[in-house]
């Protein structure tokens, strides 16, 4: 699927295709939370990264997340979280972990998007203590991560093709 976004201020447009573009996985981590503003949850799509294509790229700033692991010792996240400077809107993720691979963000997504049968709310172990989840017909609560990957899910509820492709 097509995918056109852009930031609040409009410094930044991007496009690109996605192979997973339903907005059903809902993380709520400290991470997303304070990076994406307000209760969490934010919604990251998956898509191929040889077909971003970004205007304004002079405006996007990284992030790159420190994580604490059990021992309290830090380490920076291989994950970057790109975000326009100007008006802090939160874009697209990249690992070079996974080179063929960019996650827009949801909320930054102008193209409507195809409507989620099942919402996966993840990560809800770190959650702020004020938000409050939803928990209705197909919504679905993990205290961390999902056994199923974004292709996985699309697959399962056929909004993938044979060859993987939305």
């Amino acid at each position: 699927m097509h995918l056109e976004g852009s930031c609040h201020c409009g410094k930044v447009r991007f496009r690109c295709q996605a192979y997973a573009p339903v907005p059903y996985q809902h993380c709520y981590c400290s991470i997303c939370r304070k990076t994406a503003g307000g209760s969490g949850s934010a919604v990251n799509l998956g898509a191929r990264a040889d077909t971003l294509e970004v205007e304004g790229r002079e405006h996007v700033a990284i992030y790159r997340a420190r994580i604490r692991d059990d021992e309290g010792r830090h380490r920076l996240s291989s994950g970057r979280r790109h975000f326009c400077k100007h008006c802090g809107s939160a874009l697209w993720l990249f690992d070079p972990e996974w080179p063929e691979l960019v996650h827009p963000h949801a909320s930054a997504i102008d193209t409507p998007l195809p409507r989620a049968v099942e919402r996966v709310h993840m990560l809800l172990d770190s959650k702020a203590n004020w938000v409050e989840v939803p928990d209705g017909r197909g919504d679905v609560h993990l205290d961390g991560y999902p056994d199923e990957s974004l292709e996985d899910w699309h697959r399962r509820h056929g909004q993938l093709d044979e060859n993987g492709a939305a």
